[in-house]
């Protein structure tokens, strides 16, 4: 409820939903058809008569337009898809905002190496990445084997992600949340590219024939050039 000059006045509720039927105010409206066909401008009994005689809603989809535009179709079977497809975004946003991978504070090398790989291809895809540090036993007494890995892990994807929620104890896990960091990967992109084009230049001058002048002997200052009798003309008498 709000106030006005003549005292309270009641405040309709907000509708995000589009007005439908007899709903729509309007005394025209520019028709479009089911099949997106544009039927051009048509009094608002019109437009409904077609609606109902096609078995369909009359939908305002641009109420701001003058005059509205309105367009037939199946209201219900409308808000069905478009709730299955946010419902739909909603699960593979959830599934590819978070990814996890598990460490043990005694892993072996190689283990390290495969795991830690994924969390970088996950952040190249755009990711999150939960590392957890699982404790078993005594282990437990040993936090600092847990931070040793998480920084590890860190350090070895720095040029992919940064860490995004800071190392932190969970019952019997530790756990850190690594975010993509999109000018770290522009840098070693860029980085990737400039050292091929220099190893690609390298090749090149390597496989570049020799300068014929680097051939030609140096004759000494002083000394006189060998003469090639083969090329000295013969005197005529």
């Amino acid at each position: 409820m709000s106030f006005g000059p003549t005292g309270p006045e009641i405040v309709p509720p907000v509708d995000d939903e589009p007005r439908i039927n007899d709903r729509i105010r309007a005394r025209e409206v520019r028709l479009v058809a089911a099949d997106g066909e544009q039927i051009g401008i048509k009094p608002l009994p019109e437009a409904l008569s077609i609606a109902r005689a096609a078995d369909l809603d009359l939908v305002e989809v641009a109420a701001q337009a003058n005059p509205p535009v309105c367009r037939i179709m199946d209201y219900g079977k409308y808000k069905y898809e478009a709730a299955q497809r946010a419902k739909e975004s909603r699960r593979k946003s959830s599934h590819a905002s978070l990814k996890e991978m598990k460490y043990r504070p005694k892993i072996s090398i190689g283990d390290f190496n495969t795991k830690t790989r994924k969390v970088e291809h996950f952040l190249g895809q755009g990711s999150k990445v939960k590392i957890t540090i699982m404790f078993r036993g005594r282990e437990m007494a040993h936090p600092e084997l847990g931070m040793q890995i998480l920084d590890r892990v860190a350090e070895s994807v720095d040029h992919v992600g940064k860490v995004d929620q800071r190392a932190k104890l969970d019952g019997r896990n530790m756990t850190m949340v690594l975010s993509p960091d999109k000018r770290a990967q522009a840098a070693a992109a860029k980085k990737a590219k400039s050292t091929a084009q220099e190893a690609a230049a390298q090749e090149a001058k390597a496989d570049a024939p020799q300068d014929a002048a680097a051939e030609v002997t140096e004759v000494p200052s002083g000394a006189v050039a060998p003469v090639d009798a083969a090329a000295t003309p013969e005197p005529t008498n």
